[in-house]
Order: C-alpha cells, then sequence, then structure tokens
C-alpha cells in the first residue's frame, strides 16, 4: 500500500471518530434531556439543541413522547453505526480485504442504516400528521430530513457486503487451489 493510501486511510479514521464521537454527545445529550422531560417537565422548554417542545408537550404527552423518541432513536442509531464503521476500519487489513469479519461488518453497517432510514422516513410521516393536527415541529425536522438518503445508502452498502462475501468466496476457492 502507498504511503499516500495509508495517509488517506489513517485522515477517514479520525474524520470517523471525529463523527462517532460528536454523535455520541447529541445522543447523550438528547438521553438526559429525555430523562429530565419525565422527571421535570418544566425543563422541557430547555432541551439540548433549544428543542423547545413545551407547547408540544402541554398539549399531548404521548406526541411529545414518540417525536423524542423517534430523534432519540435516530440519534442512537447513528452513533452505532459509526462505531460499527471504526470497528471495521480498525481490524481491516489492506492487504487482504476479504474477511468474514470485513463482510458481517459491512452488512451490519448497511443494516443500521437501512434502520435509520426506516425510522426517519416514519418519524416524518408522523411530523407531517401532526403538523396537520396544529403542532409545531419544526424544531425536530433536523433529525429525518435525510430519509431517503439513509434507504438509498443502505442499497448501496448492501450491495458493497453482497460483492465483499463473493469476494470471500472466490478468495477462499484461490486459497484451496493454491
Amino acid at each position: 500500500m502507498s504511503n499516500k493510501s495509508n495517509l488517506v486511510f489513517k485522515v477517514l479514521n479520525i474524520v470517523v471518530w471525529i463523527i462517532f464521537v460528536g454523535l455520541s454527545i447529541e445522543a447523550g445529550g438528547l438521553i438526559v434531556n429525555f430523562i429530565f422531560s419525565i422527571y421535570k417537565p418544566e425543563f422541557v422548554e430547555n432541551l439540548y439543541q433549544k428543542l423547545d417542545l413545551s407547547e408540544m408537550y402541554s398539549r399531548s404527552k404521548l406526541a411529545f413522547y414518540s417525536m423524542y423518541s423517534f430523534a432519540l432513536f435516530i440519534s442512537i442509531l447513528k452513533a452505532f453505526l459509526f462505531y460499527a464503521v471504526i470497528k471495521l476500519l480498525s481490524k481491516l487489513d489492506l492487504a487482504k480485504p476479504f474477511s468474514r469479519f470485513a463482510s458481517s461488518q459491512i452488512t451490519l453497517i448497511s443494516y443500521y442504516t437501512f434502520s435509520i432510514g426506516l425510522i426517519s422516513y416514519i418519524a416524518r410521516q408522523t411530523a407531517k400528521n401532526l403538523l396537520h393536527r396544529g403542532f409545531e415541529i419544526n424544531a425536530l425536522d433536523q433529525f429525518w430530513v435525510d430519509s431517503q438518503a439513509f434507504i438509498l445508502m443502505a442499497a448501496v452498502i448492501y450491495v458493497i457486503a453482497t460483492i465483499f462475501s463473493k469476494g470471500i468466496e472466490i478468495q477462499n476457492e484461490n486459497d484451496l487451489t493454491v
């Protein structure tokens, strides 16, 4: 492997770690605020990222908890997704990339990505329904604006996982014939 490829791989690893830490902080902040909203509902207007959902909370606790749960699940799944990428990058051998671990990790990444896209899509449709009922949900749009992109990305990653699976089979056949 060339020095340039090695450098790009190291930079990519650092970027993935930074994204993972940021997503973990976001998920942790949302979890703490969710717990506070259960025990101290008066803090709802001071939630993480200035998510003032006090009007929704006062009108319907069910709507508040369901929409907040969607945001929480999406946030946690994104952190898990990048943790899976970190595991893949840390154990990936670029000299011999076709391994069972790499294949299973890429498949897992595609499942996480699809789950994020699917939950985001359901949350977006639920938010549209609440919008028609007069709820203000614009503050939550940041959590599920890219649902279709995640679903498409999951399909692409799944194709790559399938190619890796086939690559493992071919590599194993070549190892047996030599």
